[in-house]
């Protein structure tokens, strides 16, 4: 009798638990998330987490959605895409995740983004600019402008503002980031009066890059445009400074992040980014003082993105009434709104319709690198 009554009791204790278990789970929202949290880029994973973090943090303070709490179950893919790609089945298969935020770079997106779409698994790219990562499907956003966008932005910007006549461009040949802003700027650049004088390259991982600078100091330019990102672009500068080319140097977000990295080398350097930390709008100015009073330091457009991002997956939530990712893939096909980075819609496919900066790096009150905001582009 008293083994039937432990067993009642233990069949009791079972069901208390699995319904706490259930009731917890309704309780949530699960998101994933796939950044570069070590390796080459991570900069631009941490910022991106972090970014995300505070916002969670708001909106769960906040009451959460719907009195639903969220919760993010992130992974480190070091930027590697064979990594994402694993990252991407753990999330799906052993943590059953349906709303992905991730990742960074655009080629570890892609990695993944065919299977997000066969999947059914809502996929928003905070930083991916390369064109073709939306075409794989309805499921797949991003909270970025793409690098057609950014690319022609940088040569208007040089050609009008810089009033620059002759550009140099030095790239990466294996870097699909690289060789798309470098074909958009140059039509941008010639179609605003410009010619493009020298165009070098390099391979992804050069660290000398003297050959390819000696031909275009030769070539005489007023700018030089360099597509790549922080890492690389603080070597290329250094290199291009102690040969004398002291021309302004023009870039894209892939600089993001180098003020940190660099010295006085990227000084009259310029760069199209997604916003401006100096901003006076009100959500900036919220964003920027929440963030430097959690980690001691102003956010960077990847840390803004990151925060949008998962805004901009609430909105959606929202107005689906649900967390079922086909419902928040629908609502977020419809949605129009305000956040860190601007004013935001989604076009056709499913990229963002939305203004660009202009950012220059300049020497703060303190000594240090910074940006200030130079100009607004609007698509």
């Amino acid at each position: 009798m008293k083994r039937l009554a432990k067993l009642a009791l233990a069949a009791v204790l079972g069901c208390v638990a699995a319904n706490a278990f259930a009731a917890g789970k309704a309780n949530t929202i699960t998101i994933g998330g796939i950044f570069p949290l070590s390796g080459g880029v991570s900069v631009y994973g941490v910022e991106c987490k972090n970014g995300i973090d505070l916002a969670i943090e708001e909106i769960n303070a906040a009451g959460g959605i719907d009195g639903k709490q969220l919760v993010l179950i992130s992974e480190d893919d070091e930027g590697n895409p064979e990594k994402t790609v694993s990252a991407y089945q753990k999330l799906t298969t052993q943590n059953k995740v349906k709303l992905i935020i991730g990742s960074l770079t655009s080629g570890c997106t892609k990695a993944i983004t065919k299977r997000a779409q066969a999947q059914k698994v809502v996929q928003i790219a905070p930083a991916a600019t390369a064109p073709d990562i939306t075409d794989a499907g309805d499921f797949i956003f991003r909270a970025c402008f793409i690098d057609p966008f950014q690319g022609t932005v940088g040569g208007k910007f040089a050609a009008t503002d810089l009033k620059a006549k002759k550009a140099a461009i030095l790239y990466d040949i294996g870097n699909d980031y690289s060789v798309g802003l470098t074909e958009n700027f140059e039509k941008a650049f010639k179609a605003n009066g410009g010619t493009v004088v020298a165009k070098e390259s390099y391979a992804t991982n050069d660290k000398d890059f003297n050959a390819q600078i000696t031909k275009i100091k030769n070539a005489n330019p007023d700018i030089v445009y360099l597509p790549d990102y922080y890492g690389v672009v603080a070597l290329i500068a250094k290199q291009l400074r102690a040969q004398g080319v002291n021309t302004p140097i023009v870039g894209a977000d892939g600089w993001d992040g180098l003020t940190d990295k660099a010295g006085d080398e990227v000084l009259n350097g310029f760069y199209s980014n997604h916003y401006s930390s100096d901003s006076t709008a009100p959500a900036v100015k919220k964003f920027v003082t929440a963030f430097t009073k959690k980690y001691s330091k102003a956010p960077t457009a990847f840390a803004a993105l990151g925060y949008d991002s998962v805004y901009i997956l609430k909105d959606a939530i929202l107005a689906a009434g649900s967390a079922d990712a086909p419902a928040v893939k629908a609502a977020l096909a419809k949605m129009k709104g305000d956040y860190v980075t601007g004013s935001l819609s989604f076009d056709a496919k499913h990229n963002p319709v939305k203004a660009a900066v202009m950012l220059e790096i300049v020497k703060g009150s303190n000594g240090k690198l910074t940006t200030v905001y130079k100009t607004t582009v609007n698509p």
